[in-house]
Protein backbone atom coordinates (compact mmCIF):
# COMPACT_ATOMS: atom_id res chain seq x y z
CA UNK A 1 0.00 0.00 0.00
CA UNK A 2 1.66 3.17 -1.19
CA UNK A 3 1.70 6.44 0.64
CA UNK A 4 -0.60 9.29 -0.26
CA UNK A 5 0.66 12.28 -2.18
CA UNK A 6 -1.05 15.63 -2.04
CA UNK A 7 -0.13 18.93 -3.62
CA UNK A 8 -2.80 21.17 -2.12
CA UNK A 9 -1.85 23.66 0.58
CA UNK A 10 -3.25 23.31 4.08
CA UNK A 11 -6.73 24.80 4.38
CA UNK A 12 -6.43 26.59 1.02
CA UNK A 13 -9.96 27.97 1.14
CA UNK A 14 -9.32 29.91 4.35
CA UNK A 15 -6.47 32.46 4.53
CA UNK A 16 -6.40 32.40 8.33
CA UNK A 17 -4.36 29.66 10.02
CA UNK A 18 -6.13 26.43 10.90
CA UNK A 19 -6.65 26.19 14.64
CA UNK A 20 -5.27 23.04 16.27
CA UNK A 21 -5.70 21.62 19.76
CA UNK A 22 -3.21 19.02 21.01
CA UNK A 23 -4.39 16.44 23.55
CA UNK A 24 -1.91 14.05 25.18
CA UNK A 25 -1.11 13.13 28.77
CA UNK A 26 2.64 13.31 28.11
CA UNK A 27 3.79 16.97 28.07
CA UNK A 28 7.04 16.05 26.30
CA UNK A 29 5.04 14.72 23.34
CA UNK A 30 2.95 17.89 23.16
CA UNK A 31 6.14 19.96 23.25
CA UNK A 32 7.52 17.88 20.39
CA UNK A 33 4.36 18.36 18.34
CA UNK A 34 4.43 22.10 18.91
CA UNK A 35 8.05 22.23 17.80
CA UNK A 36 7.17 20.33 14.61
CA UNK A 37 4.25 22.60 13.78
CA UNK A 38 5.47 26.04 14.85
CA UNK A 39 7.08 26.84 11.47
CA UNK A 40 3.89 26.07 9.55
CA UNK A 41 2.31 29.45 8.84
CA UNK A 42 -1.00 27.85 7.87
CA UNK A 43 -1.33 26.18 11.27
CA UNK A 44 -1.78 27.62 14.75
CA UNK A 45 -1.67 25.57 17.94
CA UNK A 46 -4.31 27.36 20.00
CA UNK A 47 -4.28 25.11 23.05
CA UNK A 48 -3.18 21.91 24.71
CA UNK A 49 -4.83 19.50 27.12
CA UNK A 50 -3.52 16.54 29.09
CA UNK A 51 -6.71 14.47 29.16
CA UNK A 52 -10.04 14.32 27.39
CA UNK A 53 -11.99 16.04 30.15
CA UNK A 54 -9.70 19.06 30.08
CA UNK A 55 -9.95 19.16 26.29
CA UNK A 56 -13.76 19.27 26.42
CA UNK A 57 -13.66 22.11 28.94
CA UNK A 58 -11.56 24.12 26.48
CA UNK A 59 -13.49 23.40 23.26
CA UNK A 60 -15.89 26.33 23.24
CA UNK A 61 -13.23 28.82 24.27
CA UNK A 62 -10.58 27.69 21.78
CA UNK A 63 -12.89 26.82 18.87
CA UNK A 64 -10.38 24.48 17.15
CA UNK A 65 -10.70 23.31 13.57
CA UNK A 66 -8.82 20.09 14.31
CA UNK A 67 -8.12 18.15 17.49
CA UNK A 68 -5.05 15.87 17.54
CA UNK A 69 -5.52 13.38 20.35
CA UNK A 70 -3.92 10.34 21.91
CA UNK A 71 -6.08 7.31 22.81
CA UNK A 72 -4.83 6.25 26.25
CA UNK A 73 -5.31 9.09 28.76
CA UNK A 74 -6.65 9.44 32.32
CA UNK A 75 -10.15 10.69 33.24
CA UNK A 76 -11.46 10.58 29.65
CA UNK A 77 -9.65 8.69 26.90
CA UNK A 78 -9.23 9.78 23.29
CA UNK A 79 -11.89 7.42 21.96
CA UNK A 80 -14.59 8.78 24.24
CA UNK A 81 -13.34 12.31 23.58
CA UNK A 82 -13.80 11.70 19.86
CA UNK A 83 -17.33 10.41 20.36
CA UNK A 84 -18.30 13.46 22.42
CA UNK A 85 -16.70 15.93 19.99
CA UNK A 86 -18.56 14.34 17.09
CA UNK A 87 -21.81 14.61 19.04
CA UNK A 88 -21.42 18.14 20.40
CA UNK A 89 -19.07 19.79 17.87
CA UNK A 90 -19.57 17.86 14.61
CA UNK A 91 -17.78 20.55 12.60
CA UNK A 92 -14.51 19.88 14.47
CA UNK A 93 -12.17 17.36 12.84
CA UNK A 94 -10.33 14.71 14.86
CA UNK A 95 -6.99 13.08 14.12
CA UNK A 96 -6.04 10.23 16.44
CA UNK A 97 -2.30 9.90 17.10
CA UNK A 98 -1.43 6.74 18.99
CA UNK A 99 0.98 3.84 19.39
CA UNK A 100 -1.91 1.35 19.15
CA UNK A 101 -2.09 -0.63 15.91
CA UNK A 102 -4.81 -2.98 17.12
CA UNK A 103 -7.67 -3.83 14.71
CA UNK A 104 -10.31 -3.50 17.44
CA UNK A 105 -9.04 -0.03 18.40
CA UNK A 106 -8.95 1.05 14.75
CA UNK A 107 -12.52 -0.16 14.25
CA UNK A 108 -13.63 1.72 17.37
CA UNK A 109 -12.03 4.93 16.08
CA UNK A 110 -13.75 4.42 12.72
CA UNK A 111 -17.06 3.88 14.51
CA UNK A 112 -16.51 7.13 16.40
CA UNK A 113 -16.04 8.80 13.00
CA UNK A 114 -12.64 10.37 13.57
CA UNK A 115 -11.31 11.81 10.32
CA UNK A 116 -7.84 10.36 10.81
CA UNK A 117 -5.75 7.71 12.52
CA UNK A 118 -1.99 7.47 12.43
CA UNK A 119 0.82 6.11 14.55
CA UNK A 120 3.10 8.28 16.66
CA UNK A 121 6.21 6.91 14.97
CA UNK A 122 5.21 8.62 11.70
CA UNK A 123 7.42 11.39 10.38
CA UNK A 124 6.72 15.11 10.14
CA UNK A 125 5.84 15.00 6.44
CA UNK A 126 3.22 12.31 6.97
CA UNK A 127 1.73 14.26 9.86
CA UNK A 128 1.45 17.40 7.74
CA UNK A 129 -0.03 15.35 4.89
CA UNK A 130 -2.65 13.96 7.27
CA UNK A 131 -3.52 17.42 8.59
CA UNK A 132 -3.73 18.76 5.03
CA UNK A 133 -6.06 15.99 3.94
CA UNK A 134 -8.38 16.36 6.90
CA UNK A 135 -8.60 20.16 6.78
CA UNK A 136 -9.48 19.98 3.10
CA UNK A 137 -12.61 17.99 3.94
CA UNK A 138 -11.01 14.58 3.66
CA UNK A 139 -9.77 11.73 5.79
CA UNK A 140 -6.39 10.20 6.55
CA UNK A 141 -6.07 6.64 7.80
CA UNK A 142 -2.39 5.79 7.49
CA UNK A 143 -1.51 2.91 5.18
CA UNK A 144 0.16 1.05 8.06
CA UNK A 145 -3.05 1.35 10.07
CA UNK A 146 -5.22 0.09 7.22
CA UNK A 147 -2.84 -2.81 6.58
CA UNK A 148 -3.35 -3.96 10.18
CA UNK A 149 -7.11 -3.63 9.84
CA UNK A 150 -7.36 -5.46 6.55
CA UNK A 151 -5.32 -8.47 7.68
CA UNK A 152 -8.08 -9.53 10.04
CA UNK A 153 -11.02 -8.10 8.15
CA UNK A 154 -12.60 -11.35 6.93
CA UNK A 155 -12.72 -12.84 10.44
CA UNK A 156 -13.50 -9.65 12.34
CA UNK A 157 -15.88 -7.80 10.03
CA UNK A 158 -17.65 -10.31 7.76
CA UNK A 159 -20.08 -9.04 5.18
CA UNK A 160 -23.64 -9.16 6.53
CA UNK A 161 -25.57 -11.35 4.13
CA UNK A 162 -28.93 -10.09 5.44
CA UNK A 163 -28.38 -6.60 4.07
CA UNK A 164 -28.43 -5.59 0.41
CA UNK A 165 -25.09 -5.95 -1.35
CA UNK A 166 -23.28 -2.88 -2.58
CA UNK A 167 -24.18 -3.87 -6.16
CA UNK A 168 -27.86 -3.73 -5.22
CA UNK A 169 -27.51 -0.30 -3.62
CA UNK A 170 -25.11 1.55 -5.92
CA UNK A 171 -24.61 1.80 -9.66
CA UNK A 172 -21.29 0.61 -11.16
CA UNK A 173 -20.20 4.24 -11.51
CA UNK A 174 -21.08 4.98 -7.90
CA UNK A 175 -19.11 1.93 -6.74
CA UNK A 176 -16.15 3.17 -8.77
CA UNK A 177 -16.36 6.59 -7.15
CA UNK A 178 -16.86 5.06 -3.69
CA UNK A 179 -13.63 3.11 -4.13
CA UNK A 180 -11.79 6.30 -5.03
CA UNK A 181 -13.32 8.25 -2.13
CA UNK A 182 -12.30 5.59 0.36
CA UNK A 183 -8.85 5.47 -1.21
CA UNK A 184 -8.71 9.14 -0.10
CA UNK A 185 -8.63 10.83 -3.49
CA UNK A 186 -9.93 14.38 -3.48
CA UNK A 187 -12.85 15.53 -5.61
CA UNK A 188 -10.42 17.10 -8.08
CA UNK A 189 -8.34 13.92 -8.26
CA UNK A 190 -11.43 11.76 -8.86
CA UNK A 191 -12.64 14.11 -11.56
CA UNK A 192 -9.28 13.97 -13.29
CA UNK A 193 -9.06 10.19 -12.97
CA UNK A 194 -12.54 9.60 -14.42
CA UNK A 195 -12.53 12.47 -16.95
CA UNK A 196 -15.62 14.09 -15.43
CA UNK A 197 -16.27 17.43 -13.75
CA UNK A 198 -15.85 18.12 -10.06
CA UNK A 199 -19.54 19.01 -9.96
CA UNK A 200 -20.41 15.54 -11.27
CA UNK A 201 -18.21 13.94 -8.62
CA UNK A 202 -19.94 15.95 -5.89
CA UNK A 203 -23.34 14.93 -7.26
CA UNK A 204 -22.34 11.25 -7.17
CA UNK A 205 -20.94 11.69 -3.68
CA UNK A 206 -24.24 13.11 -2.39
CA UNK A 207 -26.18 10.24 -3.97
CA UNK A 208 -23.80 7.66 -2.47
CA UNK A 209 -24.21 9.21 0.98
CA UNK A 210 -27.99 9.13 0.61
CA UNK A 211 -28.14 5.55 -0.66
CA UNK A 212 -25.77 4.16 1.96
CA UNK A 213 -27.27 6.25 4.79
CA UNK A 214 -23.78 7.44 5.66
CA UNK A 215 -23.50 10.90 7.18
CA UNK A 216 -19.83 11.54 6.46
CA UNK A 217 -16.89 10.32 4.40
CA UNK A 218 -15.81 8.31 7.44
CA UNK A 219 -19.24 6.71 7.33
CA UNK A 220 -18.54 5.69 3.75
CA UNK A 221 -15.31 4.00 4.87
CA UNK A 222 -17.32 2.03 7.43
CA UNK A 223 -19.87 1.08 4.77
CA UNK A 224 -17.14 -0.04 2.37
CA UNK A 225 -15.62 -2.22 5.10
CA UNK A 226 -18.99 -3.77 5.91
CA UNK A 227 -19.39 -4.68 2.24
CA UNK A 228 -15.94 -6.22 1.96
CA UNK A 229 -14.62 -3.56 -0.40
CA UNK A 230 -11.09 -4.13 0.82
CA UNK A 231 -9.66 -3.17 -2.56
CA UNK A 232 -10.78 0.38 -1.77
CA UNK A 233 -7.68 0.87 0.34
CA UNK A 234 -5.10 -0.40 -2.12
CA UNK A 235 -3.68 3.08 -2.70
CA UNK A 236 -3.34 5.02 -5.93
Amino acid sequence: MEGITESHSIKESNPSPARLMLVDDHPVLIDGMKALLKKERCLQVVGEAHDGRQALDMMDKLNPDLVLTDISMPHLDGLELTRIIKSTHPEVKVLVLTMYANPSVIRAVLAAEAEGYMLKNAGKEELLRAIRRILNQGTYYASTVLDVLLKGLEQEMPVNSTTPSVKEVLTPREIEILNLIVAELTTAEIAERLFISAYTVDTHRKRILEKTHARTIVGLIKYALSQGLTGSFSGN
